[in-house]
């Protein structure tokens, strides 16, 4: 049985977006309660009945919100322009190694935006 399971983080953090025009109110320094959701996708382990530990996807998260969460995204290496597109492709090469069943990050800037990664 194949399936795929989304474990979800938050985290708290400002940043400004360098690449926005002048006027443009995301060139100014604002912060967004972030939403990150990890995909893992695989076959179901007929020993086991399951897929992976959402406990092992945590554990491949957490260092990564660790230096996230209440800091400026914009200080962070690779996070110079930190657009939910370059905050989900820097999640993803944070975590794959840990977790090669990831097939999405999924970043939530706001209750209505977001962006879905599946990697290149």
């Amino acid at each position: 049985m194949r399936v795929a399971l989304t474990k979800s983080f938050t985290f708290e953090a400002a940043h400004w977006l360098p690449t926005f025009p002048p006027h443009h109110k995301c060139r100014r320094m604002h912060g967004h309660s972030f939403r990150v959701s990890i995909v893992v996708e695989g076959d179901v382990n007929p020993a086991t009945g399951y897929l992976i530990d959402y406990g092992e996807m945590r554990a491949a998260y957490e260092p990564v919100r660790a230096r996230l969460d209440h800091f400026l995204l914009n200080d962070i290496p690779g996070l110079d322009v930190p657009t939910a597109e370059n905050i989900a492709a820097w999640i993803w090469r944070q975590i794959k190694p840990a977790l090669p069943m990831l097939s999405a990050v999924i970043v939530d800037e706001t209750c209505t935006s977001r962006c879905e990664y599946r990697g290149e």
